[in-house]
């Protein structure tokens, strides 16, 4: 590919580009297997052909499938969901014929160690973690439910299991549910960002959750416990907002390969506090800065640079 006037991706060695004028060429690699797209379909076709000359390869078409996402492609937009997964781990686990819920997981659902509760089978309790993580990758509405299971996978009980198994009847009433990408629905890239305040009951950390989005569509998710200890509200928030802060920077850094490029990237916060504490002006006496951070701060100290004939026509008006 780089014999072709193709490129390496800034930060996924995995990226090749290729750009023709306003057009652009895009290849994925993935071990032995290989996606390519572009904006226009005749180099779709010099792709295919290129690829042929070189390896002894199969052609599959428009992508339909790919590392066991089900893509389905439209002229209104691409869904993308694992519903034949669900049914072959559902079927796996006996929970074919299961009472669906309507929710992953109960409202105030706090998990705990359960250290007198009734041991069960570690190894097909981290067996059903596992199924479900790689499930994850096209339904972040079980992200955290599965997280917060999977905390308790050296010792997990009949209660851990019995919340592990509410996910799956979620799942059995929600077979076919997936990502659904509309065609026209803008491009903006924009952050979430929001915190539970000491969530775990075994280590009182808190729990970071995060969703990126292009346009209207999500394409980053996180749920995840914090390193650190919290010792309040604001403090959760802000640790939440910094992991955010850095998706959305990669996301920019990546998305520049595909020719996007972002400036002022909204990222929106529910805590007014860590809000004020991530535009404090007294940043610039802590720490070195980026250029565009410290010449923020600058201005918001009430800096300004102004030469002798500036101060001149100041006086003078």
């Amino acid at each position: 590919l780089l014999q072709n006037h193709f490129f390496k991706g800034t930060i996924d060695p995995t990226l090749f580009i290729r750009r023709f004028q306003d057009d652009i060429l895009v290849v994925q690699v993935y071990v032995d297997d290989i996606i390519f797209g572009s904006t226009h379909p005749r180099y779709i076709q010099l792709s295919s052909d290129l690829m042929k000359s070189r390896f002894k390869m199969s052609m599959m078409g428009e992508m339909t499938f790919f590392l066991g996402l089900q893509v389905n492609q439209s002229t209104c937009g691409i869904f993308i969901n694992q519903s034949k997964y669900v049914l072959e781990i559902l079927n796996k686990y006996g929970m074919e014929s299961c009472d669906p819920v309507g929710t992953p997981m109960e409202i105030k659902d706090k998990l705990e160690l359960d250290q007198n509760g009734a041991p069960v089978d570690a190894t097909k309790y981290c067996s059903m973690i596992c199924a479900l993580m790689y499930l994850t990758s096209s339904r972040p509405d079980i992200l955290h439910a599965t997280c917060l299971r999977a905390r308790y996978q050296p010792k997990p009980t009949e209660k851990h299991l019995k919340e592990v198994k509410r996910i799956f009847r979620y799942l059995r009433g929600t077979v076919n549910t997936g990502l659904w990408y509309t065609k026209d629905s803008g491009f903006e890239l924009t952050g979430f960002s929001n915190a539970d305040y000491a969530g775990c009951k075994d280590t009182f950390k808190s729990t970071s959750g995060g969703a990126q989005f292009l346009g209207e569509k999500l394409v980053s998710w996180s749920s995840k416990k914090q390193d650190c200890t919290a010792l309040s509200t604001v403090e959760a928030e802000y640790v939440s907002l910094s992991a955010c802060c850095a998706q959305v920077l990669w996301m920019r850094t990546q998305l520049r390969d595909y020719g996007f490029h972002f400036n002022k990237i909204p990222i929106y916060c529910d805590s007014k506090s860590t809000i004020a504490i991530s535009c404090n002006p007294a940043d610039i006496f802590t720490k070195a800065l980026p250029a565009d951070r410290f010449n923020y701060l600058v201005r918001r100290l009430g800096m300004r640079s102004l030469s002798p004939k500036e101060l001149d026509r100041l006086a003078k008006s």
